[in-house]
């Protein structure tokens, strides 16, 4: 099955000391790559969090943000005195030796962990609320990429069918192409009135026809789409695989268009590259 690395979800929990919310966004990024926004009396919730995205995702850049709304009179802000203390004669020394640098304000101070203490706050609980809510959003989350990523495989497979259609249409004219390739080639020595050993002209033609004879990549195209289709069944991530597979695609497609002598064939070339190029833009959203 296909993931999206794009998707969104908004969660909400009522505690009995405030509102949590918490909010996951993710999009395409070659590896797993999280940032975190967290209200100091839950910071050192992040590296849960950070485990917990490690084993769900494989790859994409996902932003937590997670807002803590208290209730009012359910807690109160006191000084951690000794924290503070320790503060301040870090940062006396501080000027002492860098006396040009700034200091910070008082409020400032206050934002530093474990300066203030929020009395009547029962932390631990709130954590695991926290977490609970996390695993809520991952989820959400997680069914949001698997409904992006099935509506990506099937504009895939829509493509892959164009592609299946533009190789049968090459196909169907090969053995015309082949014919008025050689066809042309015996004018233009009747126009021109030569005359060449028989044998010559066997060989030149032979060689004519190896050089235009493209069964070979029409047989790679069609292997590699049912590779691309059958990497879109697979369980983990499939993305780096079918960017992989857009590569190969692209140069049977290249190798395709180079051999072409008539119209036909050029035609089609392009649009196998017109429709390969649509897929891999697609591909760079998927895990």
């Amino acid at each position: 099955m296909a993931y999206s690395m794009t998707a969104f979800t908004r969660q909400r929990r009522d505690t009995d000391w405030g509102t949590l919310t918490l909010e996951l966004r993710s999009v395409n990024q070659r590896y797993l790559e999280p940032h975190f926004r967290l209200p100091e009396a839950l910071r050192d919730l992040e590296p849960h969090y950070r485990e917990k995205l490690r084993k769900a995702l494989s790859r994409g850049k996902v932003e937590c943000h997670l807002r803590f709304e208290r209730l009012e009179g359910t807690s109160s802000l006191s000084l951690n005195h000794t924290r503070l203390e320790t503060l301040a004669e870090t940062l006396e020394a501080l000027q002492r030796r860098l006396p040009q640098s700034p200091m910070p304000d008082t409020l400032a101070l206050l934002d530093y962990p474990g300066v203030t203490v929020s009395e009547g706050l029962d932390e631990d609980a709130l954590k695991r609320e926290a977490l609970a809510l996390f695993d809520e959003a991952l989820t959400d989350l997680n069914a949001g990429r698997a409904r992006e990523g099935d509506r990506l495989a099937e504009l895939i497979r829509d493509r892959l069918t164009g592609i299946r259609e533009q190789v049968l249409e090459v196909r169907t004219h090969l053995p015309a192409v082949l014919e008025r390739q050689r066809q042309l080639i015996l004018d233009r020595l009747e126009h021109a009135k030569a005359e060449l050993d028989p044998n010559r002209l066997e060989a030149e033609m032979a060689l004519i026809a190896q050089k235009s004879d493209v069964a070979e990549e029409l047989d790679r195209l069609d292997t590699h789409v049912a590779e691309v289709e059958r990497q879109l069944t697979q369980k983990g991530p499939v993305g780096r695989r079918l960017d992989f597979l857009m590569q190969e695609l692209n140069r049977e497609a290249n190798t395709l268009s180079s051999k072409a002598a008539v119209t036909e064939t050029t035609r089609c070339a392009v649009e196998l590259k017109v429709l390969i190029e649509q897929m891999r833009e697609q591909i760079q959203n998927m895990e």
